[in-house]
């Protein structure tokens, strides 16, 4: 497969991480567009959240909860915003479901 995020969960493209446990891996992003800008990812490869099986949709409370933990840590507590994009006119550019999470400072809307 050739999926950028799965080659970062394998550890073939290094990542600057700041967690990761068996299910998920969070990331700082390489174009940052925010102070504090990563990704959450599921470990496994998910195209999207269209594609999530009935089976495994509790990835997305776990994701969640992990963006809960690492905006307490990085103190987001004035805010932030959790980006999800799904397909190509939803302005994903990466098939493998992730989660943005932008903050540190004030974010307009809509976006740009």
């Amino acid at each position: 497969m050739d999926c950028l995020f799965c080659k970062i969960v394998s550890g073939d493209i290094p990542s600057k991480k700041i967690y990761e446990d068996d299910r998920v891996l969070a990331f700082y992003d390489i174009d940052p567009k925010a102070p504090v800008h990563f990704l959450v990812i599921p470990k496994d490869h998910i195209k999207n959240v269209l594609e999530i099986p009935s089976k495994k949709l509790d990835i997305v409370s776990h994701i969640f909860k992990v963006i809960q933990n690492i905006a307490v840590e990085l103190n987001l507590n004035e805010g932030f915003r959790i980006v999800n994009n799904c397909g190509e006119q939803g302005g994903q550019t990466v098939d493998h479901l992730h989660f943005h999470v932008l903050g540190g400072r004030n974010l307009g809307w809509p976006p740009g």
